[in-house]
């Protein structure tokens, strides 16, 4: 089942950003969260860049501002290679513009605490966050450009 309201990240390392995100602090903006794993085909040949194309469209929007893409590396297999540092070069080599945050290893078993919280299926993973830091929308697997871009432009409208 997924909460109505979005869960905080636990991510115990940050890229691409000089502060930890929080998504409390984005309240009044939509949030696209794309959860991924370095070693996963789809995310890799699809979903990535898929994520890249919608930050770099809603960054011209004219309400550029109100739309935040975040990545989320969330690893539940092949722990010992997907480190941090092998996401630094990943994230250098893909070209993957936007803060990415590596989801904090559970102590309790493979699955890390945010996907854990979300109750993610796998990757890739697609959240959408509204305004009111309600989760609107989990996706497990790749959608079109076009019903991403209709769901975000539909929660834009909901903006003041």
């Amino acid at each position: 089942m997924i909460p109505d309201s979005a869960p905080p990240l636990s991510v115990s390392r940050w890229f691409n950003t000089d502060h930890p995100i929080a998504l409390d602090a984005l309240r009044g903006k939509v949030v696209l969260i794309h959860a991924f794993q370095m070693l996963c085909p789809a995310c890799v040949m699809h979903a990535g860049p898929q994520a890249v194309r919608l930050w770099q469209n809603y960054r011209y929007h004219e309400r550029a501002r109100d739309v935040v893409v975040i990545g989320l590396h969330t690893v539940f297999e092949h722990h010992h290679v997907m480190t941090p540092d092998a996401l630094a070069v990943y994230l250098h080599e893909f070209r993957i513009p936007f803060p990415v945050g590596v989801d904090q290893a559970a102590t309790d078993g493979l699955i890390p605490e945010t996907m854990r919280a979300y109750e993610m299926q796998g990757t890739p993973t697609t959240l959408l966050i509204d305004s009111a830091g309600r989760l609107r929308k989990q996706h497990f697997g790749v959608e079109s450009d076009q019903q991403l871009e209709a769901d975000i432009d539909r929660l834009m409208a909901e903006l003041p």
